[in-house]
């Protein structure tokens, strides 16, 4: 049986401590449920904290999707995909995602993320946003966007909704 995919997107360079802290969490939780963390694979910030956050977790498993093969790869990234597609790998990060989570606060390369996701017809989680970006996400996903306060509200509606099985 496939396992589930939970891609998790966020800043990497300037990730608040807050965003850093609850991606950690997010991975942690995700790994407990048996799915896979999906994220950019860089050793910076959300990505760092949340493949982290899953290897504290014993089967775990983790995927980077990584822009170049001069990046710095997170080590606790179990299956490194090298892209050498830089930006446009942003694509690949949540098309290969059952479901999105956007950690944090969003720059330029999450906005991308969410804004594709939601292109692609995926759902996305919104964990510790700031107001504009929350606006912003709901007048384009609707329904598609799903507002969370918590690592465990996010499991927990992700499970409700089957929307990782």
């Amino acid at each position: 049986m496939r396992r589930a995919v939970v891609g998790v997107m966020g800043p990497g360079e300037g990730a608040s401590r807050e965003s850093v802290e609850l991606a950690q969490r997010l991975g942690r939780l995700i790994a407990q449920e048996g799915w896979v963390t999906l994220s950019g694979g860089r050793n910076v910030g959300v990505m760092r904290a949340v493949n982290a956050g899953a290897k504290e977790i014993a089967g775990s498993l983790t995927v980077g999707i990584l822009p170049s093969a001069s990046s710095d790869v997170c080590p606790d990234v179990d299956v490194m995909i090298v892209t050498e597609m830089h930006n446009a790998r942003n694509n690949i990060n949540v098309l290969s995602s059952d479901v999105v989570v956007a950690c944090g606060n969003a720059g330029m390369g999450t906005v991308s993320e969410i804004a594709l996701a939601l292109k692609g017809g995926k759902t996305v989680f919104l964990l510790g946003a700031d107001q504009e970006t929350r606006a912003l996400f709901r007048k384009l996903g609707h329904e598609r966007v799903v507002e969370v306060a918590t690592p465990e509200e996010t499991i927990e509606i992700i499970k409700r909704l089957a929307l990782c099985r």
